[in-house]
């Protein structure tokens, strides 16, 4: 009976030791086997991760690459406009080498041997311009013709400041509003136009001085005080040059 007994503890000493190493045994298997699993999901998952964080840098770019296509266009628009402005606000070529010229610098002989004044008459209680003055305008409107414009500045304001009441003060007060603007001087500009609509509202050079301001004004920033001055312009002097471009820039403009 005790040799039974100590029979069946030997084979229950043997078997214990099986069912514990089994576990022992399989479970470095197991082990390796879930690593991998959760090791190849996890790669799988950064995988996505990675590819979708690709798609979206690639299109952010395109999206970069879109808003800079548009940015060019508007810059190309915007130099056209100002390409077109500047060439609205001086148009010198055609306007100087026809009538302003013959229309301001020429003159006729009075029967006393005088020069009258310029058929561009500036307010009523201005007097006509001496042959001395007709002189140092002609001086300083051939520098705007040569575009020599620093030269043409400095001899208009000597004109308005010897000369500051003949029939061709208003005319250097405009060509001085002009020669700014093409300098960027925008307050002298402004300040010269305004002049003109102020101390000689009888000069033909009114309704182009108050169509320079409007665009000066919108130019500015000022939207509705130019409107108002080119509207002004169409209203009041609608038989003018000046008349016919602020129309054309008020219906483009909107």
């Amino acid at each position: 009976m005790k040799h039974s007994l100590k029979g069946l503890c030997g084979a229950g000493a043997l078997v214990l030791p099986l069912s514990v190493m089994v576990p022992a045994v399989l479970s470095p298997a197991l082990a390796q086997q879930s690593s991998g699993f959760y090791g190849q999901t996890t790669t799988q998952s950064q995988a996505g991760g990675s590819l979708q964080l690709f798609n979206d840098v690639e299109q952010q770019k395109q999206e970069i690459r879109e808003l800079r296509g548009q940015i060019d266009e508007l810059r190309y628009q915007l130099e056209q406009l100002q390409k077109q402005t500047r060439a609205q606000y001086m148009d010198l070529d055609s306007r100087l080498s026809s009538g302003e010229q013959q229309g301001e610098a020429s003159s006729a002989t009075s029967g006393n041997g005088e020069k009258s004044g310029s058929s561009n008459q500036g307010s009523s209680n201005t007097s006509s311009a001496s042959g001395d003055a007709k002189n140092a305008y002609q001086s300083a409107f051939a520098k705007v013709q040569s575009r020599n414009f620093d030269q043409a500045i400095t001899e208009f304001n000597d004109f308005v400041k010897k000369y500051p009441d003949t029939s061709l003060t208003a005319n250097a007060w405009y060509w001085l509003g002009e020669l700014y603007s093409a300098k960027s001087s925008f307050g002298d500009s402004e300040k010269a136009f305004s002049t003109v609509l102020e101390q000689f509202p009888d000069s033909s050079k009114v309704p182009d001085a108050m169509y320079k301001l409007g665009l000066l004004k919108t130019r500015q920033g000022d939207a509705d005080g130019g409107k108002a001055l080119l509207q002004a312009v169409s209203k009041d002097y609608p038989d003018s040059n000046a008349a016919s471009l602020a129309s054309d820039y008020l219906r483009q403009s909107g």
